[in-house]
């Protein structure tokens, strides 16, 4: 059985701002048996499409899914786990974790050192631009969340200040396709973890800056700058009702650009070797992140001039139900390719490069899915 602490597809019906949309193409949803067939292949869903998307498939799969069921503790027992909820407890052999990563915002803790008179909310309490005062906006974190953020809500009539650290670049499209579309075709998102030289690097890096939007824009930090985003450093601390901010923006810059070109170099080489006739355009590469001339190092918070913080720092699981010993001093599971392999019987699906790149999308799911079920098959026939 699969149980689900609110409806299918909770997540996306209480945990997503109003505008958001899926980072990748409508033709790259598919489940096993299931695939987006509307007349949109190269568009981006909407919160509601997703949610409608991931509701269908739960009926014509047959999944057997209890609904406002919420887990409140897993235990180990002889014969396998004991599983409390609020609508009565469970017994199973095995058992699988398809929590996600997602579960809760990760807000720095220097966090509890801003000034009460500024609204400090997370992406989960965000909604859209009325939900805020009227005045400046900070937003910490340029990752995809920070970025489609910062862009919205300068659209609003807000000025917005972009705390920016490490991050991601990416175009929308490279040489006339989706820069998606390189990733699955080039097999940059099927390398498995076990081929990865750094692993854990590998699954704490940021979101890539990607928007889905129906004109197929590129959202970077360029874009953001010249439509009048102020760009500052990373914030490192609240000190005396001011924000403080790391003078590294150029360097954060050129590292982000220098990771770009080296992937579309990988692109690139897959596209010379092994495309074949494949429609693709040329070669290219794109302008560098350009740094303003002065950056300001700290920001006063108590002039009124930012009446709002957003804190787009990321977001981490939550594993406080989980009682069996297998989650490190981060918080983080320990498991092999999804395989927690100190507690026998146990699995996890949906974590960043679970067992391949593409882990936590939507089409990376079916893979991992095979390779995680015929493991719990395996365990269960040896321990009949």
């Amino acid at each position: 059985m699969i149980l689900e602490r609110g409806e299918v597809a909770n997540s996306w019906r209480r945990q997503r701002w109003d505008s958001l949309r899926l980072l990748t193409p409508n033709w790259q949803s598919r489940l096993p048996s299931y695939r987006y067939e509307g007349a949109d292949p190269d568009g981006y869903m909407t919160t509601g499409e997703v949610i409608e998307f991931i509701s269908r498939y739960g009926v014509v799969s047959s999944a057997p899914v209890r609904t406002h069921t919420t887990v409140t503790s897993v235990r180990p027992t002889d014969a396998g786990y004991h599983v409390a909820t609020n609508n009565g407890d469970f017994r199973c052999r095995t058992l699988v974790l398809a929590t996600g990563a997602c579960n809760v915002p990760s807000v720095p803790s220097l966090r509890a050192a801003v000034p009460t008179s500024i609204q400090s909310v997370t992406p989960f309490d965000y909604g859209n631009p009325t939900r805020l005062p009227e005045g400046g906006v900070l937003i910490v974190g340029a990752s995809a969340t920070g970025v489609q953020l910062a862009d919205e809500i300068h659209r609003s009539g807000r000025p917005v200040t972009l705390s920016v650290g490490e991050h991601v670049r990416l175009p929308r499209t490279y040489r006339g396709r989706d820069v998606l579309w390189w990733m699955d075709a080039s097999g940059v998102w099927n390398q498995r973890y076990d081929e990865l030289d750094d692993l854990k690097r590998a699954r704490g890096l940021p979101s890539p800056q990607l928007v889905g939007t129906p004109e197929r824009v590129t959202l970077d930090l360029n874009a953001l700058t010249a439509s009048g985003v102020e760009l500052v450093g990373r914030l490192s601390a609240v000190r005396d009702g001011r924000a403080l901010f790391s003078g590294g923006l150029r360097n954060q810059f050129a590292l982000a650009d220098l990771k770009m070109d080296r992937l579309l170099d990988t692109f690139d080489a897959w596209a010379d070797n092994c495309a074949g006739d494949l429609d693709v355009g040329p070669s290219e590469r794109f302008e560098p992140t350009r740094a303003p001339d002065k950056s300001r190092l700290h920001l006063d918070l108590a002039t009124g001039e930012i009446r709002a913080i957003i804190w787009a720092t990321g977001f981490r699981p939550d594993y406080s139900w989980l009682h069996v010993p297998v989650v490190d001093h981060k918080g983080e599971l320990r498991h092999e390719g999804g395989v927690v392999s100190d507690a026998p019987g146990l699995y996890a699906i949906g974590l960043p490069v679970l067992r391949r790149r593409k882990s936590t999308f939507i089409h990376g799911a079916e893979d991992d899915a095979r390779e995680i079920t015929d493991h719990l098959v395996g365990y269960l026939a040896r321990n009949r």
